[in-house]
C-alpha cells in the first residue's frame, strides 16, 4: 500500500495563504498547470477565501483557478452538503436528491403529530411539533454521519433504566419505522445520507482509477467518518496530498498519548491513526517551514493545551519566554455593553493601519450584534458571517406582527404594533396614515379593550368622544381597513383552516397594507436582499406545505415564527472589506492581522453541551454516537489556532444580565501557564496594553465634554391662568406636587388610558363605591334578612361588563363578597345613621386674587345620635396616616369636615363633625377595617383651612413657581406627569 502523504501548516501561519503560495510555487513555470489541480476544502467560505488568496499571492494577475470543492466537513450543528460535481461519478451512481430542509421539518412534524403524544390524547400546537421535528432531524443527521443503524435502538434500554427511556425509544420509532417510508414516497434521501454516498462513491472511484492530476484535501480534520475515508484515499493517490491545520508537534509523547475527546488535537490524532501515520511522519507544507516567527508561541500553545493527566508538569514550566506573550492581551469588561464597545474600538483602530484586517470570532450572537451596532457610530457596516435572521428584518418583523394581529382579532396592542410599523401605509402617504393611526389609538384603543375584530373597532368608535367629523373619517378608514385585511382575520379565526390558505391570506394582507400612494406593497415588502430572502422563504414554504392537514388559525403566528426562525440573510455587498465577524465554524482556516476572541466565558465558549432529549450518555455511548466532548475538542482546536496568531485580543464580560461569569477554561489554562512562567502581568494589565487603555477609551466614547446640570422645571403662569377652583383631592396633590396641578389644570393635559386596560385600582374602587352607594340609597334603614344578596346583586350591576374579565372575576369579585359581608356587619353595630352618600359639596374662600372654590364629593356622611356628623371615606388602597393628615399632606377629609361644618353639602344642614374615619375595604384579611382620625375633627378642619390659606397666599404671587416634588421625602406615590417634568433627569444631579 502506498504511504500516505500528509502535511501540516502550523498554527499562526495563514493557512489558505500558505496553501495558495505552495501550489503556485509548484506551477510557476506553467500558467495552465494550476487548472489541473483539484483542492477539497471543508466549507464554502474556505473555497471563497482560497480563491481570494490565490489572487493575492499572484499579485492580481489573471489566472485559471484550480477546481475548488467544498466537502462538508463541518460540525453537526450546521451540515452543508455539496455534490463533488464529478461528471463520470454522477453518471456512475444513482443517488436520489436530498430532501429539502423545510420539507423535512414539516414532514417530521406531521409524524410527530400522528405518532407522538398527540396520538395518545395529549395534543400540542404545530409550532411545538416543529421544534420536536428539529430535534429528530438533528438525531437523524448524527446517526447518518456516524453511519449507524436505528435497528440497534431496541437493545439500548435494559430493565434497570427508568421507564421514560422506553417511552422515548417508542417515540423514536418515528425515525426507525415511519421515516424511511416517507422518504421513499417522496423519492428523496436524507442530506447526510446523500453526502455519505457521494463521498464514498468518490473515494471508491479514485481508489479504482486514481486521477492523473494533483488532488489536495486541505483544512479538514476528518471528524466525519465518510470524509476521513476520502482523506485516506486522497493521501495515497499518486499525486494526492492531505494538509492538516495546526498539527501539534511541540507536546511531549506522554501528552500526545493522553489525548481525550475534549482536546484540540484529538481529531487529528484519530485521523493519523486511521491513515496509519505517526505524528513525526507528517511533514511541513513546503511554503512555511517549521521555524516560524511564532516558535515561542507554539511552545506556549502546547503547554496551555496539555492533557489533564499530564498537567502536573505545570509545577515547573520552562522554555516560555516573553516573546511568546508578545501580541497577546486580555481585556475583562464589566458587562457585554462595554465588551462590545471595546471590540468595536479595537476594530476601528485597525483601520488606521493601511491594509490591516481584523476579525471578531465569537459564538455569542448577541455580542456580534452589539459590535455591529457599535461600529455604526463610525458608519461602518461589517460582514457578520452568521447573517441577520430574516425574522428580524423590517419585512420579516412586519409580517410577524401582522400574523399576531390577525390571530388576536386585531386587539389594540397587536393592531397598533403592525399599524405603527414603517412598512404600513394602507395606500396612503405614510405621514397621513400615521395621523389616522394616532387618532384611532386616542379615540378607540385607549382604555378598556373594544370588541373583537374590526367590527369591534367600529363599535368602540361609536362610543368614543371623537368629534363628528373625526368619527366619520375614522369610520370610513376602518371600513376600508376591514376590506383590506379583514379576510386574513376571518381566516385566522377558523378552527380548521389549510395552512396554505392562511399563508395566502397573510401575504395578500401584508402586500395591501404595505402599499403607499406611490409604490405597490409588492415592491416595498420584497425589495432588497432581505425582501428577496423572505420571498424565497414564502415560496419554499408554499411548496413544502402541500398536503398538510388544517390547523387552528390561532396557532398560525407561532407556526409562522417557528418556520421563519431558521432563515437568515447574508448581504452580498456593502460590507467593509477589512473587517468581519465570524463564528468559530466560519473562522476555521481564516486569517486576520488582528484576531479578537470575544465572549470568552464558560458556557459560551465552549458552549455547555445541551442535554440530549432522546438518550442518556450511556445510551449514546452504547449506540455509537460521539461523546459531547468531541464538540468541545473541535471548539478547542479553533481556540488553539487563534491563540497562535500574531495579534490576539481576548475579551470577556465579568457580568452578564447582572450575574457574575466564569472565564473560559482555556483562558484560565492560559493564565495558569503564564503565572507559572512568571509572565501573567504581560497578559493582564487592567485593560491596558502598549500604553493603550481600551476600557478607558471606551468610557470616553459616550462621555460628554462637559456635564450639564438640568434644572428642575419652574413654570410661572400668569395669575389669570391659575386655577380658582380645585377639589379636595387636588388640594392634596397641590401640596405634594404643584407641577401636576400646572399640567392638569393650566396646560389641561390628561394622562392617556393604557391599552387593553383591565380595571385598575381606581376603577375597582369606583365599582365598590357605586355598589355601596346604591345599597345605602335603596336600604337606608335597619338591616334586613336579604341584605347580603341585595348588596351582591348591586355589586354585579356595578362591576358590569368588567366582571367578564378573568382577572376581575377571579381576584376582585371574591374580595367584594368578603367586603360586602364585613360592610353589613359593621353597619349592624353602628348607631350613627347614613344621611348622604356620594354627595357633592363646595366651599368658597377669600384669597388675595379673588375667591377660591373648594369642591368635594363625600363618599358618605352619617349623623350621630347627638346630631353631629360623621365623615367616612372608603379606601380600597392605602389609607393616609395620622402624621400625613396632621402635616396637611392629606387634607381631603379635614377639608370635607370644613365644608360640612359650613353647610356646604347639599341637603346636609350645617353641624359640627364628631368623627372622621377611613374605611379600608381590601377584601383580604381582614376584609375591612375602620381607622378613625385621632385628631379632633374641628382642629383638623381648622389646620386644613390654614394650610390652604398659605397655599393661596403663595400661589397668588406671580413669582411662585409650580415646581415638581418640592419635598422629595414627601413626594406623591404616583405621578402621571413625572415624565413631562423630567424628574429623573434633574433629580439625579443638582438640578434642584
Amino acid at each position: 500500500m502506498r504511504r500516505a502523504k500528509v502535511f501540516t501548516i502550523p498554527p499562526g501561519a495563514p493557512f489558505l495563504e500558505a496553501l495558495a503560495a505552495g501550489v503556485l510555487a509548484d506551477t510557476s513555470s506553467d500558467p495552465l498547470a494550476l487548472a489541473r489541480y483539484r483542492i477539497l476544502l471543508p466549507t464554502r467560505r474556505a473555497v471563497r477565501a482560497l480563491a481570494e488568496a490565490f489572487l493575492r499571492q499572484s499579485g492580481g494577475r489573471a489566472m485559471v483557478l484550480p477546481r475548488l470543492t467544498p466537502i462538508g466537513d463541518i460540525d453537526d450543528d450546521e451540515i452543508s452538503l455539496f455534490s463533488l460535481g464529478e461528471p463520470s461519478l454522477d453518471a456512475a451512481i444513482d443517488c436520489p436528491p436530498a430532501i429539502g430542509t423545510l420539507r423535512r421539518r414539516i414532514l417530521l412534524a406531521r409524524l410527530v403529530e400522528r405518532f407522538g403524544p398527540a396520538a395518545q390524547g395529549r395534543p400540542y400546537g404545530p409550532d411545538h411539533a416543529l421544534r420536536l421535528a428539529d430535534e429528530l432531524a438533528r438525531l437523524l443527521d448524527q446517526v447518518e454521519t456516524e453511519r449507524l443503524d436505528f435497528a440497534r435502538l431496541p437493545g439500548l434500554v435494559p430493565e434497570n433504566y427508568a421507564r421514560h427511556w422506553q417511552i422515548t425509544l417508542d417515540f423514536l420509532r418515528i425515525l426507525s419505522e415511519h421515516w424511511p417510508r416517507v422518504l421513499a414516497e417522496e423519492g428523496v434521501i436524507d442530506p447526510a445520507d446523500r453526502r455519505n454516498r457521494l463521498l464514498a462513491a468518490q473515494a471508491e472511484a479514485w481508489r479504482r482509477e486514481p486521477p492523473g492530476d494533483p488532488v489536495i484535501a486541505a483544512g479538514s480534520t476528518g471528524s466525519i467518518p465518510a470524509t476521513a475515508d476520502l482523506l485516506g484515499v486522497v493521501a495515497r493517490l499518486p499525486k494526492g496530498a492531505v494538509i492538516l491545520p495546526g498539527l501539534d508537534r511541540e507536546s511531549d509523547a506522554a501528552s500526545w498519548a493522553g489525548l481525550d475527546p475534549s482536546h484540540p488535537q484529538f481529531g487529528l490524532a484519530r485521523l493519523l491513526d486511521r491513515l496509519e501515520l505517526e505524528r513525526e511522519q507528517v511533514r511541513d507544507w513546503r511554503k512555511y517551514p517549521r521555524a516560524t516567527p511564532h516558535a515561542g508561541r507554539l511552545r506556549l500553545l502546547a503547554e496551555v493545551m496539555r492533557p489533564t493527566p499530564t498537567t502536573d508538569a505545570w509545577r515547573q514550566i520552562d522554555g516560555i519566554t516573553r516573546q511568546a506573550v508578545h501580541g497577546l492581551r486580555r481585556i475583562d469588561c464589566p458587562t457585554p455593553n462595554e465588551e462590545a464597545a471595546v471590540i468595536a474600538l479595537l476594530m476601528r483602530e485597525t483601520l488606521e493601519h493601511p491594509g490591516k484586517t481584523a476579525s471578531l470570532v465569537t459564538p455569542d450572537r448577541d455580542l456580534a450584534r452589539r459590535v455591529a451596532a457599535e461600529l455604526r457610530r463610525w458608519d461602518i457596516e461589517i460582514d457578520d458571517s452568521a447573517g441577520t435572521p430574516v425574522a428580524e428584518t423590517p419585512s420579516g418583523a412586519f409580517l410577524r406582527l401582522l400574523a399576531v394581529a390577525g390571530a388576536e382579532r386585531f386587539a389594540p396592542v397587536s393592531l397598533l404594533s403592525v399599524l405603527k410599523h414603517p412598512l404600513a401605509a394602507d395606500g396612503e402617504e405614510p405621514s397621513h396614515f400615521r395621523y389616522r393611526v394616532r387618532a384611532l389609538e386616542l379615540f378607540v384603543l385607549r382604555g378598556p379593550r373594544p370588541g373583537p375584530g374590526l367590527e369591534g373597532l367600529l363599535d368602540g368608535l361609536s362610543q368614543s368622544d371623537a368629534s363628528a367629523e373625526v368619527g366619520r373619517n375614522l369610520r370610513r378608514w376602518i371600513e376600508g381597513l376591514r376590506d383590506m385585511i379583514g379576510a386574513f382575520a376571518e381566516t385566522s379565526a377558523r378552527a380548521a383552516v389549510p395552512i396554505a390558505s392562511l399563508l395566502d391570506a397573510h401575504m395578500a394582507a401584508g402586500e395591501r397594507l404595505a402599499t403607499t400612494a406611490d409604490a405597490p406593497g409588492t415592491s416595498r415588502l420584497w425589495q432588497g436582499e432581505e425582501g428577496e430572502a423572505l420571498a424565497t422563504f414564502v415560496a419554499e414554504t408554499h411548496r413544502a406545505l402541500r398536503d398538510m392537514p388544517p390547523i387552528d388559525g390561532r396557532s398560525y403566528p407561532a407556526l409562522f415564527d417557528e418556520l421563519l426562525g431558521h432563515r437568515v440573510v447574508r448581504p452580498r455587498f456593502g460590507r467593509h472589506p477589512r473587517l468581519q465577524i465570524l463564528g468559530p465554524l466560519e473562522a476555521r482556516l481564516q486569517h486576520a492581522d488582528r484576531l479578537i476572541l470575544g465572549g470568552l466565558n464558560e458556557g459560551t465558549w465552549p458552549r455547555t453541551p445541551a442535554p440530549d432529549p432522546w438518550m442518556s450518555r450511556p445510551m449514546e455511548r452504547d449506540f455509537g454516537l460521539p461523546e459531547p466532548e468531541r464538540r468541545i475538542g473541535l471548539s478547542a482546536h479553533d481556540f488553539a489556532q487563534a491563540l497562535a496568531a500574531e495579534d490576539v485580543v481576548f475579551t470577556r464580560a465579568q457580568r452578564v444580565e447582572g450575574t457574575p461569569t466564569v472565564p473560559s477554561r482555556w483562558l484560565m489554562r492560559l493564565e495558569t501557564v503564564l503565572d507559572g512562567a512568571g509572565l501573567l502581568g504581560d497578559l493582564r494589565e487592567s485593560g491596558a496594553w502598549g500604553g493603550r487603555d481600551w476600557l478607558g477609551w471606551q468610557a470616553l466614547l459616550d462621555r460628554p465634554a462637559t456635564a450639564l446640570s438640568v434644572p428642575a422645571p419652574a413654570p410661572r403662569p400668569p395669575l389669570a391662568a391659575r386655577p380658582r377652583e380645585l377639589s379636595v383631592t387636588a388640594i392634596g396633590t397641590w401640596m405634594r406636587n404643584p407641577y401636576a396641578i400646572y399640567a392638569r389644570y393650566i396646560l389641561r393635559l390628561k394622562p392617556l388610558d393604557p391599552l387593553e386596560a383591565d380595571p385598575g385600582a381606581a376603577e375597582r374602587g369606583t365599582f365598590i363605591h357605586a355598589a355601596l352607594h346604591a345599597f345605602l340609597k335603596a336600604r337606608p334603614d335597619r338591616p334586613q334578612a336579604d341584605d347580603l344578596d341585595a348588596l351582591l346583586e348591586l355589586g354585579r350591576q356595578a362591576f358590569g361588563a368588567a366582571l367578564a374579565r378573568p382577572s376581575v372575576y377571579a381576584f376582585w369579585w371574591p374580595r367584594f363578597e368578603r367586603i360586602a359581608a364585613w360592610f353589613l356587619s359593621e353597619q349592624a353595630r353602628r348607631t350613627a345613621q347614613p344621611c348622604a352618600t356620594e354627595i357633592a359639596g363646595r366651599l368658597v374662600l377669600d384669597a388675595l386674587s379673588g375667591r377660591f372654590t373648594v369642591t368635594a364629593r363625600a363618599d358618605r356622611i352619617d349623623r350621630a345620635t347627638d346630631g353631629r356628623l360623621v365623615l367616612i371615606d372608603y379606601k380600597t388602597g392605602g389609607v393616609p396616616t395620622g402624621p400625613e393628615v396632621a402635616a396637611g399632606l392629606e387634607p381631603q377629609l379635614p377639608l370635607e369636615a370644613a365644608i360640612a361644618r359650613a353647610g356646604g353639602f347639599e341637603g346636609v344642614p350645617s353641624a359640627d363633625v364628631a368623627e372622621i374615619a377611613y374605611w379600608r375595604l381590601s377584601g383580604g384579611e381582614p376584609p375591612g377595617e375602620v381607622r378613625t382620625l385621632s385628631m379632633d375633627p374641628g382642629d383638623a378642619a381648622d389646620e386644613a383651612l390654614r394650610g390652604l390659606e398659605n397655599l393661596f397666599r403663595a400661589f397668588d404671587d406671580p413669582k411662585t413657581a409650580y415646581i415638581a416634588h418640592p419635598d422629595p421625602e414627601r413626594g406623591p406615590a404616583f405621578d402621571d406627569y413625572a415624565h413631562l417634568a423630567r424628574v429623573k433627569e434633574w433629580s439625579a444631579g443638582d438640578g434642584q
